[in-house]
C-alpha cells in the first residue's frame, strides 16, 4: 500500500478538508467552470455511450447494449464528462533541486496530490501524466474511490532526470485525452523547450490550462555567498564562481524570464502561478481555488 502521508501528510490534509468549505461554494466555477451540476448523482440527462475498461463502475453498464452487441459499454450522463482534471507534473532532472519539504519535485507531487483530493471528493475525474522529454508515466482518468491511491503510487515511483519537451509531451497528452476540461502543470519550467508551442497545442484543443511555475527559494532570492559550484541537473556543466558577483546579473534575467512567462500565458488565456517551494499548501490552494471562481466560465 503507498504511503500517503507522504505527499498528503496528516497536518496539510487537515488543512485541506477546511478548505472543502471553500470548493463547495465555488463548486460550479471550480476548476473549470464547467460544471452544471455541483454534486454527482443529480443530473441525469444521458449523453453517450463508451467501451467498458478496467475499473470502470459495474453499475453504469448498459446490459442492454450488451445483449445486442455482445460487447460491454458504459453509459455516461452530463455529470461524469462535466469535468476532467488533468495533472501533469515535470519529473525532468531540474525539479532535483532542494532538501526534505522544499525539494521541487516533492512540492509540487504534494500539490499535484492535494489537488486531485479536492477534485476527487467531488466525484470529478482525475488523471496524471509524468513527463520530461516524453510522457514517462500515466494515470487513466477516474473519479472512483481508488483513484488516489493510484496516484499517489505512481508519484512514490517517480525519480527525476532528463530535459523537457513540453511541445513533445503535449501532443501526447492532447491525443489521450477524449475531451476537454482542465490541465494542469506543475514545472519549474527551466530548461523547457517549446514551452509556449506546448501550451498552444493544449489551448487549441480547447483545455482550460493552468500553471504552477513551482521555484525554490534559493533560485528566486540567490542567497548563495562565498565561493559557490553550481552543477547541472539537466546538463553535464558547472560553474565555479563568487555568486555575489552574479547575483545582480541573475535577479535580472530571472524577472525576465517570469514576466515573458506570465505574459505568454497571459496571451493564452492560461492561468499562471508563481510558487515557492515555502509556500504553505493550503495557501496555495486557497489562491488557486479564489481566483477559478472570479474568472469567467468557459463557454461549452
Amino acid at each position: 500500500m503507498p504511503d500517503s502521508k507522504r505527499y498528503l501528510r496528516p497536518e496539510v490534509t487537515s488543512r485541506i478538508r477546511r478548505l472543502e468549505l471553500t470548493a463547495r461554494r465555488v463548486v460550479e466555477g471550480f476548476l473549470s467552470g464547467m460544471h452544471r451540476s455541483p454534486y454527482s448523482g443529480q443530473s441525469i440527462e444521458f449523453l453517450q455511450h463508451r467501451q467498458y475498461t478496467a475499473g470502470d463502475e459495474i453499475r453504469h453498464i448498459d446490459w442492454k447494449v450488451y445483449a445486442r452487441q455482445d460487447r460491454l459499454h458504459i453509459k455516461q450522463y452530463e455529470e461524469e464528462t462535466n469535468l476532467r482534471l488533468t495533472l501533469l507534473v515535470d519529473r525532468s532532472g531540474s525539479m532535483a533541486y532542494g532538501e526534505g519539504e522544499s525539494n521541487k519535485f516533492d512540492y509540487a507531487s504534494s500539490l499535484s496530490a492535494s489537488l486531485a483530493y479536492l477534485a476527487l471528493r467531488q466525484k470529478d475525474a482525475v488523471s496524471l501524466y509524468a513527463f520530461d522529454d516524453a510522457v514517462h508515466r500515466s494515470i487513466a482518468s477516474r473519479s472512483n474511490q481508488h483513484q488516489l491511491s493510484r496516484l499517489l503510487t505512481v508519484l512514490e515511483s517517480l525519480g527525476t532526470d532528463g530535459r523537457t519537451d513540453l511541445l513533445h509531451v503535449a501532443k501526447e497528452v492532447a491525443q489521450s485525452i477524449p475531451r476537454r476540461g482542465l490541465v494542469v502543470l506543475f514545472s519549474d519550467l527551466l530548461g523547457v523547450d517549446r514551452l509556449v508551442e506546448g501550451l498552444r497545442v493544449l489551448r487549441q484543443r480547447g483545455h482550460d490550462v493552468a500553471i504552477f511555475h513551482v521555484l525554490h527559494d534559493h533560485e528566486l532570492d540567490f542567497e548563495f555567498s562565498g565561493a559557490t559550484r553550481f552543477e547541472g541537473l539537466e546538463t553535464e556543466s558547472f560553474l565555479n564562481c563568487n555568486p555575489r558577483a552574479l547575483r545582480e546579473g541573475y535577479l535580472e534575467a530571472l524577472t525576465e524570464f517570469l514576466e515573458q512567462t506570465r505574459k505568454a500565458c497571459g496571451r493564452l488565456s492560461i492561468e499562471y502561478m508563481a510558487v515557492r517551494t515555502s509556500d504553505p499548501l493550503d495557501a496555495v490552494l486557497a489562491k488557486f481555488l479564489a481566483t477559478r471562481q472570479s474568472m469567467p466560465k468557459m463557454k461549452r
